[in-house]
């Protein structure tokens, strides 16, 4: 983050929590939308801005966070490596994970 004064919220997206703040640009697992397109996440956990922070129990009522996905991409591939002593049998797999670069627009607070 670049400035803790700034609103910031904590969404869960695709099974998992993410800290953004509006600008940020960030890699998630990869979601079933088309590239340049916007979306609202609307399970926002927590939402913190200059004078109050607002918690949810379990999601904050009236919170939203608008995104663009940017592109789709895969990780970089890691290798699996298994052996079997005795037998001499060796095998190596490789694996590259979806993924998703998605940009957080605007947070937003209904009150």
């Amino acid at each position: 983050m670049t400035n803790p004064s700034s609103l910031f919220a904590v969404i869960q997206l695709a099974g998992k929590q993410f800290l953004v703040e509006e600008g940020m640009s960030l890699i998630v697992p990869r979601l079933k939308t088309e590239e340049g397109e916007k979306f609202v996440i609307p399970d926002v956990l927590l939402v913190q801005n200059d004078k109050a922070c607002s918690v949810g129990a379990p999601t904050v009522v009236g919170a939203s966070v608008t995104a663009v996905l940017d592109k789709q991409q895969r990780a970089p591939k890691i290798r699996v490596a298994t052996y079997k002593s005795k037998s001499r049998q060796r095998r190596v797999l490789g694996h590259r994970q979806p993924e998703s670069v998605i940009t957080i627009e605007k947070i937003s607070l209904k009150k």
